[in-house]
């Protein structure tokens, strides 16, 4: 990067991939990104639900965020989903090819993806 304008541009090019934010969206993802989180496999996760909500226009009402330690590394990488009115979703043990699948499924299609959920207790 040699210039402010070459900053620029590469921002511009960037900036209708980002669909992580803070916000009011009716769906949030929330990816846990923590070190355990992260060792698992959680950074392809994130960008797979990134990449899908963006593909599919589900970014106007679906946001992506990360957090922290969710507290059950045994079941990382952790993704939780929280709807307005419903309650939240813990799926476990993500991949980037099961978080496409959520998005279809869940975020697009309204059904929770069972065997990807947290086991009971």
């Amino acid at each position: 990067m040699k210039s402010l304008a070459e900053l620029a541009a590469i921002k511009e090019k960037m900036q209708n991939k980002v669909v992580m934010r803070e916000g009011s969206s009716d769906i949030r993802v929330v990816v846990g990104m923590a070190t355990c989180g992260i060792a698992a496999g959680a950074r392809p996760v994130l960008n797979a639900f990134v990449e899908e909500v963006n593909n599919e226009g589900l970014a106007g009402n679906v946001s992506v965020t990360q957090t922290g330690c969710i507290g059950i590394c045994q079941y990382e990488p952790v993704v939780e989903i929280f709807e307005a009115g419903k309650e939240k979703v813990t799926y476990v043990k993500m991949t980037a090819e099961k978080a496409k699948e959520v998005v279809e499924k869940h975020l697009k299609g309204g059904n929770v993806v069972a065997e990807y959920t947290m086991p009971n207790a």
